[in-house]
């Protein structure tokens, strides 16, 4: 059995004002990844190549060993997927999208969806049209996980959900993969969730990988390092990964071991990228 959900290397398509360039991360099986960048990063991109949605214009792709771009009809029975749009049409009702769902998929489980249509109150006569932007993503993830997936896809799922229906999803994404042949590829803007539920995260951006690390290792490496001007100069350049300066002195996103006797706290995945992003350069 291929050890890696997901490999990507050298990952390129380019568009008329956008370039996702030479974007690479391995998502191991029985793990979390949580995907993140700022808007127009690349993350959708990435997931629609992921999915075989568009045809790449350099690098390699494996997605439970198979190339997205020629893999048989079959191999779509092991993804799940969830986009930014819900994939039934406005005139059904969650009913009606679980008799598409046993038509479309060999191993759909009616038991599983409709549990989980009851779970998150999708029940009844209601149309698509009349659900709420967050009803609708419930009705998404619901099919996704109703159907025997190995790999979820996963973008920007928790998107109108409330705390608590995302702290739910967490724990269903966790239970998931409970079984190590089950894999998940998430991005969310709510960067805490991620920080919750990731073993691995990726960040992109303007369209090239920045990083893939395990996150406790990621959150192990970097502390907010708080001082004067003088003070944050003094650190070695090469370890900083951006610096912020206000009115009572500066703080900088460092490695643990390169802040020396300066105060520092905890640096959460957040503050890793916008540090990275709106950090000044140092």
């Amino acid at each position: 059995m291929n050890t890696n959900a997901i490999e990507v290397r050298g990952l390129e398509k380019h568009y008329g004002g956008f370039s996702l360039d030479r974007v690479s991360f391995t998502l191991p099986s029985g793990c979390i990844m949580g995907l993140i960048g700022e808007n127009g990063a690349g993350k959708s991109t990435t997931m629609r190549l992921l999915l075989g949605l568009a045809g790449r214009d350099g690098g390699e792709v494996r997605v439970l060993g198979a190339d997205p771009e020629t893999a048989e009809p079959e191999w779509r029975e092991d993804l799940g997927v969830v986009l930014d749009e819900c994939p039934f049409p406005e005139a059904f009702t969650a009913r009606d999208a679980g008799r598409v769902l046993a038509a479309a998929y060999r191993h759909f489980e009616p038991e599983k969806f409709g549990k989980m249509c009851s779970d998150f109150s999708l029940g009844g006569k209601k149309r698509i049209k009349d659900y709420s932007r967050g009803m609708k993503m419930k009705l998404s993830i619901a099919a996704a996980l109703s159907h025997g997936a190995r790999l979820l896809l996963l973008d920007e799922p928790t998107s109108g959900l409330d705390p608590v229906a995302r702290d739910e999803l967490l724990d269903i994404l966790l239970d998931f993969i409970q079984d190590e042949r089950h894999s998940v590829l998430i991005s969310s803007h709510i960067l805490s969730d991620l920080e919750k539920a990731c073993d691995y995260i990726t960040f992109i951006h303007s369209g090239r990988s920045i990083f893939c690390e395990e996150k406790d290792a990621l959150l192990d490496k970097y502390v907010l390092a708080k001082g004067s001007e003088r003070e944050i100069a003094g650190l070695d350049s090469s370890r900083v990964l951006g610096v912020r300066h206000g009115q009572f002195g500066c703080e900088a996103l460092v490695e643990r071991s390169a802040a020396g006797q300066l105060v520092t706290e905890r640096a959460g995945i957040e503050d890793i990228m916008l540090y990275y992003i709106k950090g000044d350069a140092k």
